[in-house]
């Protein structure tokens, strides 16, 4: 027996079934809030059992950056929650390493593990996705 595409596009939104998410991170962690924000939105996600992957690129990468102070600016440091993501089991956390590399960063200043990947490898993981966001 075969399915209509029309009973195809039903089941795939029938519930209990498994979506892929990835957020995309392109924001500097501190200055406005979209990093807490997509951080905050990924860890709801992860709570309903999605397939939740993490994206930095551009400036996003600095979120995962080790040391950050922010005292200074009186703000509350959140990059330790993403150690916290393993426990939600969200381990897919991709960074761009076009990105790393233009601001001189090293995969070991990072504070959780990653897959370093290129610019293209990036843009075929996108394609895998149901549903991207950005922050």
């Amino acid at each position: 027996m075969t399915q209509t595409s029309e009973q195809a596009e039903r089941d795939e939104d029938a519930p209990g079934v498994v979506k892929k998410f990835m957020y995309v991170n392109r924001k500097a962690p501190y200055g406005t809030i979209y990093a807490l924000e997509g951080l905050e939105v990924v860890l709801i996600s992860a709570a309903f059992d999605q397939d939740v992957s993490l994206a930095f690129l551009d400036d996003g990468v600095y979120q995962l950056v080790k040391g950050q102070q922010t005292k200074a600016l009186e703000v509350k440091n959140f990059s330790p929650t993403y150690r916290a993501l393993e426990g939600y089991d969200v381990e897919k956390l991709y960074v761009e390493r076009e990105a790393l590399e233009a601001r001189g960063i090293k995969e070991d200043q990072l504070l959780v593990p990653v897959q370093v990947v290129s610019a293209r490898e990036m843009a075929e993981l996108m394609e895998q996705q149901d549903v991207i966001v950005g922050f």
